[in-house]
């Protein structure tokens, strides 16, 4: 067993297909086969179960991949300790965004890390915030940015910006006026993501606080089809300017209005999160500089203006 076999083994379990980790390691398929076969020759046991979608571990492959993620953690500990006494940044770093800002910071980050920090390595992950929440508390994650998120004992928070939530419509079904008071919510279809995700729960919180009846009419779990839907004339979305910004360059079309949300208005309060147990190393504050700085330049000026 090498450390190398492990990693081939975390990364396949996670991602639940030999193809995916493939891209992932940026290694032929054939090979990472071949580790994982060594691994369960050398264990004794069957850790994944091939299925016609790809792979899933047994209950040897599910205690495995828990020592693995610690083992991979320590590793990376190691390299980044001593690193610290160089105050160099090495190592690798697992870093979670939002899907509002997935699309805008992945490219800028990825640069960054490349002209900056050439000897660390950067996993990005996608995933709402109470999933990069859990990701972090459990250290399976080392940085995120977040919507308000709650405060845990095992997790240290830096606001970054606040936004406020606007009605976004069609052009020929939502006048630009100046604003929309909350009241007049219920008025509206609106099409919001599932249960949980941070801007519904904003929502849903403020409408019991204002004993407002919300018609949610569909609920979509993804930004552009949200978007695609309200165009359309399907309905509305209660949206901030970023998450708008992450699929729309070139300012809002014509066919598309924003207007703000009033009395009270709706404030998210975009997060940087990290964990408030482990040392922060110096990949871990470079990182967390770099993802700052690049937050406050996507999210600003407001795409209303």
């Amino acid at each position: 067993m090498n450390l190398q076999q492990i990693e081939t083994f975390v990364h396949v379990a996670e991602s639940g297909s030999f193809s995916k980790a493939a891209v992932l390691l940026d290694t032929a398929q054939p090979a990472l086969s071949r580790q994982v076969r060594a691994l369960e020759t050398e264990l004794r046991e069957t850790l994944l179960i091939r299925t016609g979608r790809g792979v899933v571990p047994t209950d040897a492959g599910r205690r495995l991949l828990e020592h693995g993620h610690a083992i991979m953690q320590r590793v990376a500990l190691a390299k980044e300790d001593l690193g610290a006494l160089r105050d160099e940044p090495v190592g690798s770093i697992t870093v979670g965004l939002p899907p509002s800002m997935a699309r805008q910071l992945t490219r800028p980050l990825i640069d960054g890390f490349r002209n900056d920090m050439p000897r660390a390595r950067l996993v990005l992950v996608e995933g709402f915030s109470v999933h990069i929440a859990e990701w972090l508390v459990s250290g399976r994650m080392d940085l995120g940015l977040v919507y308000t998120p709650e405060p845990h004992p095992q997790i240290e928070i830096t606001p970054v910006l606040q936004e406020h939530l606007c009605l976004v419509g069609a052009a020929d079904r939502l006048a630009p006026c100046q604003e929309v008071p909350f009241s007049q919510l219920a008025e509206f279809p609106l099409i919001m993501p599932q249960r949980g995700q941070i801007f519904r729960k904003l929502m849903e919180t403020q409408a019991a606080l204002s004993q407002v009846r919300l018609n949610v009419a569909w609920e979509v779990s993804s930004v552009p089809a949200i978007l695609d839907l309200v165009q359309g004339g399907y309905g509305y979305a209660a949206l901030t300017d970023s998450a708008m910004r992450g699929y729309i360059t070139g300012g809002l079309p014509s066919t598309l209005v924003a207007v703000p949300i009033t009395a009270p208005q709706i404030t998210s309060t975009l997060c940087l999160v990290q964990s408030a147990k482990k040392k922060a190393t110096p990949l871990v504050r470079r990182t967390a500089a770099l993802l700052h700085q690049l937050s406050m330049q996507a999210c600003m000026p407001p795409l209303s203006d």
